[in-house]
């Protein structure tokens, strides 16, 4: 059966239909056979039949109030009430559209009324249903407050597409609390539910369709922002953080239900964000970069079809005029409306545009428009695509009494030219427009879209992860826009996050590199200097990208101090390889730019000067630059570097307040000494690893200092570490300089602080632990003059090659292992205490010293694991290519927790762990 034969299959069976003239049952199968909608409208609704006279056509819609009468019935029945007076009201108008009874400018306007009359007839009766319960919010004098609906788009400008969405933002005047209710509650709570209400009267999907679909997002914050909000908190949010497009779209914006004085108010309250006092041609540049963001859009999804958004489509038309209100409006108020065809022949009067191209800039644009009607009049779709179907083709034709498909298309075609014409000549191109790699990055940051639509856009990754990633900008856009931010942070935000997403895309990174990226932008994004220095250096932002993509660990110390952001400005400089002397020289360097007397800004400096160098050595090891087995001898020497500087400053300090301690004279030794354990004595510091510290002196005398505030020389020292401390682990704006741990001192916790060589001697002679003489085998000092180093050399000496019961000592080292490992467990993954792990290694090394040091004085030469090992083999201990072995486990159990610090997933070439361990393990079984 034919469409034509099933249409009239169809009338017939309308009741009425075989009473109407044969010119009148004519023009129903007609009309039903172009629309789809048309038919299901007259089937749903038969007397709409007998309104398809032309003079019933041709005049003004009856737009009587749909639910006036029906405040007291139920719900269902007013959504149905309401959608079958929308469904009613556009079929006359299509009908109107198609007979050509109505000109096409009447026809938008009365689209715009019916969808006004909807929205106003549904938010009265959403009103009536919720004052009862909530109560009424009042105005100062005692008036019911409105909620003021404002209408986007076309919707706006009174030229509504016949089957679109409509884009809404809800405003009240003020906050309060309702009054007369059974409850009362806050304006804002109320307006919210009044919203709701609305949005699901107009939305919602029942047995008869919808009324509208009601799209929300070009609301402040967009889909994440309040439905509802106050007057006060509009005029905020425009005026500290509105966008480019948002001028666009309010520029449009019209109040649907309007009450003759809040209405007026907030047109006054927003017009300044639309139009400037001043010439704007501010709004050209934004205009470039939104044109660009469809152009990239068109080639992407091949719209070359697409009346609306296509090249010469409806939305340049409307590119063009707004621009020109944007730019003159300000001066000029005649052209502040909202209407394209009210404003076409405005700019003409005011020169702007010429009388030719006025005229045909609106015949095209209402050529397309009715072509955009007719194709969403044939079954109430949102669409602005030319049909590819032959049979949607043929009734597009139809509709048009045309005949030639070809015909059409060229008439189309040569239109859309003369507009894109018309529009590259008011938007000239130009050379400093947006790179096309960075339009992507615009577009997520400053679109309107939807996350499903910007999710498209991200086509170096797969979907799953390019819906994450959106979701991670539209968030972070969000909490850009609720903090302080000011206009220019905001300005440099919207250039950097392109850039950012572009460099993304070209190293392939997705959604955990970027969320290291926003944690660094979320500690900076109230600072404007930090987002200018990464805009105005290109490279420093490359560096940070990097870094962030290799390192969990350095994202969170550039978040944390992002003074260190400096540091990334030179790159060349950045993985420049140091010696020990040039982290002695860099450090002395800094200080001297720094006033003694300034003790906050002392601390500071030596902060941000040891986090600037951890920094460095951490890019040189992720580069390469840096052999990752040298690490720990780098991050030893920073810390050795520094040290020296904390004990001259303490010592200076000291000095200056209590004079010399008795027997020293100024530019003579201090007779003090730093001897470091653990990780700092084996030169084996990681990143973020703590200073085990013990402190001794040679002083013997108990006579007082020599300043006017003397105290005992020997609580001299004792004031000396603590201050030492003091300087080292109080925290400022930068942190601690270094945790230090100093319980491995004589009696831990319980022993002084500064220690006497006699006394340090004594008791590691006669009182100490076998675990206490283990932790001597990694000791050596840092800091320290002539004479007391030699001494330290004398006492380490003396007790490491003291002859030892090898039983007793193997007890000691295997009881001293089990406590360790039930303190902190085996578990494979903790590759320290792990069998066969580092702790297990070094605890080899340390029994072989201890058992062997007597006959083997090289043995105690050397405070680290490697050269340990090394004197180890060369005494016979052990064989030479064991020890290769330990001594390459050793390396890499080093190398994988400097990696493990600095991002949780290892590189390829540190595998061979478990081959690592088993080596060591072999070895503890063989000797111990």
């Amino acid at each position: 059966m034919s469409s034509e034969s099933r249409v009239l299959e169809l009338c017939q069976q309308l009741p009425g239909y075989s009473a109407l003239t044969q010119a009148q049952q004519q023009r129903l199968c007609w009309l039903c056979q172009c629309s789809p909608f048309f038919s299901r409208c007259v089937q749903q609704q038969p007397e709409l039949m007998h309104l398809l006279e032309d003079a019933t056509l041709a005049a003004p819609l009856d737009l009587t109030d749909p639910l006036s009468a029906l405040t007291e019935q139920e719900e269902a029945q007013v959504f149905q009430a309401l959608r079958l007076f929308r469904h009613r009201s556009l079929a006359l108008l299509l009908a109107a559209d198609l007979l050509a009874v109505k000109p096409l400018p009447q026809s938008l306007r009365e689209v715009s009324a019916l969808a006004e009359c909807c929205i106003q007839s549904a938010c009265n009766w959403a009103y009536q249903q919720l004052t009862p319960q909530w109560g009424t919010p009042l105005d100062a004098q005692g008036q019911p407050m409105p909620l003021l609906v404002l209408g986007m788009g076309k919707l706006g400008g009174k030229e509504l597409n016949f089957s679109s969405d409509i884009d809404l933002i809800f405003t009240y005047p003020f906050n309060g609390e309702t009054q007369g209710g059974r409850r009362s509650t806050e304006h804002h709570q109320f307006f919210i539910k009044l919203a709701q209400k609305l949005i699901a009267a107009l939305h919602q999907a029942t047995a008869d369709g919808f009324a509208y679909r009601v799209d929300m997002r070009l609301r402040p914050f967009g889909d994440s922002g309040p439905l509802v909000l106050s007057f006060a908190a509009m005029e905020d949010y425009y005026q500290e953080q509105g966008r480019d497009w948002e001028r666009y779209a309010m520029l449009k914006a019209r109040v649907m239900n309007p009450d003759g004085h809040y209405s007026k108010e907030l047109t006054q309250l927003l017009r300044p964000f639309v139009y400037r006092r001043y010439i704007d041609f501010s709004a050209i540049e934004s205009l470039r970069r939104m044109k660009q963001l469809i152009e990239q859009e068109n080639r992407r999804r091949n719209r070359s079809d697409n009346i609306k958004l296509g090249a010469g489509g409806i939305r340049e038309v409307e590119f063009i005029v707004q621009t020109l209100q944007l730019i003159r409006g300000g001066r000029i108020p005649q052209l502040q409306t909202p209407s394209i065809l009210q404003a076409l022949p405005l700019l003409t009067e005011h020169g702007l545009l010429t009388e030719a191209q006025q005229k045909q800039l609106g015949e095209d644009y209402l050529f397309l428009r009715r072509i955009e009607q007719l194709l969403q009049g044939m079954d109430d779709q949102q669409t602005q695509t030319l049909p590819d179907a032959p049979e949607q083709q043929q009734r597009l034709l139809q509709m048009l009494n045309q005949h030639d498909w070809a015909a059409l298309r060229q008439q189309i075609s040569d239109c859309m030219a003369r507009i894109h014409q018309e529009f590259l000549q008011v938007i000239e191109p130009e050379d400093s427009a947006e790179p096309d790699e960075l339009l992507v990055g615009k577009l997520l940051w400053d679109s309107d879209q939807s996350p499903a639509e910007l999710t498209e856009q991200v086509d170096w990754l797969a979907a799953e992860q390019a819906g994450q990633l959106v979701e991670l900008v539209l968030a972070f856009r969000q909490e850009s826009q609720k903090r302080a931010v000011g206009p220019r942070g905001r300005d440099y935000l919207a250039r950097l996050i392109p850039q950012v997403l572009h460099l993304l895309a070209s190293n392939q990174a997705g959604v955990p590199v970027l969320q290291r990226i926003l944690l660094v932008f979320r500690s900076i994004m109230t600072r404007t200097a930090y987002l200018e220095l990464l805009f105005e250096n290109p490279p420093a932002l490359q560096q940070l990208v990097l870094l962030c993509s290799q390192s969990q660990w350095l994202t969170e110390q550039l978040a944390r101090y992002p003074i260190l952001l400096d540091e990334l400005i030179d790159p060349a400089q950045l993985y420049q390889v140091q010696t020990k002397a040039d982290y002695q020289d860099r450090v002395r360097q800094r200080l001297l730019r720094v006033p003694e007397d300034d003790l906050e800004l002392l601390m500071e400096s030596l902060r941000q000067h040891k986090q600037a160098q951890q920094l460095r050595i951490a890019a040189a090891d992720i580069s390469g630059a840096l052999p990752v087995m040298q690490v720990s001898d780098h991050l030893t020497w920073l810390a050795e570097a520094i040290m020296e500087q904390v004990v001259e400053l303490a010592w200076q300090q000291m000095v200056a307040r209590y004079g010399y301690p008795a027997g020293l004279a100024v530019g003579s030794d201090k007779g003090f000494a730093v001897i470091a354990y653990g990780k700092m004595g084996g030169l084996e510091l990681g990143y973020g690893s703590d200073l085990d510290l013990v402190f001794i002196h040679h002083c013997d005398s108990l006579a007082a200092t020599s300043g006017e505030k003397a105290i005992d020389s020997r609580q001299f020292y004792l004031k000396l570490v603590q201050r030492i401390l003091h300087l080292c682990t109080t925290r400022t704006a930068s942190g601690v300089l270094y945790d230090v741990d100093t319980r491995l001192r004589p009696s831990g916790n319980a022993g002084l602080l500064a220690i006497h060589a006699d006394t340090y001697q004594d008791y590691l002679a006669n009182e100490a632990w076998t675990w206490e003489h283990q932790a001597l085998v990694r000791a050596r000092l840092v800091y320290g003059d002539t004479a007391i180093a030699e001494r330290f050399r004398q006492i380490r000496a003396a007790i490491l090659s003291r002859p030892r019961d090898l039983q007793a000592l193997q007890q000691d080292v295997l009881a001293m292992r089990d406590k360790l490992r039930q303190h902190h467990g085996s578990d494979d993954e903790q590759l320290k205490h792990a069998s066969g792990g580092l702790i297990d290694l070094e605890f080899i090394s340390q029994y072989l010293v201890l058992a062997h040091a007597a006959a083997h004085p090289s043995l105690y030469q050397y405070s680290d694991n490697i050269r340990i090992l090394e004197q180890l083999g060369q005494a016979g201990l052990l064989p030479m290519d064991e020890v290769a072995r330990l001594q390459q486990a050793y390396q890499l159990m080093r190398a994988v927790q400097h990696r493990l610090t600095l991002q949780p997933v290892l590189p390829p070439e540190l595998a061979g762990l478990a081959e690592a361990r088993a080596a060591v393990q072999r070895t503890w079984q063989a000797v111990l």
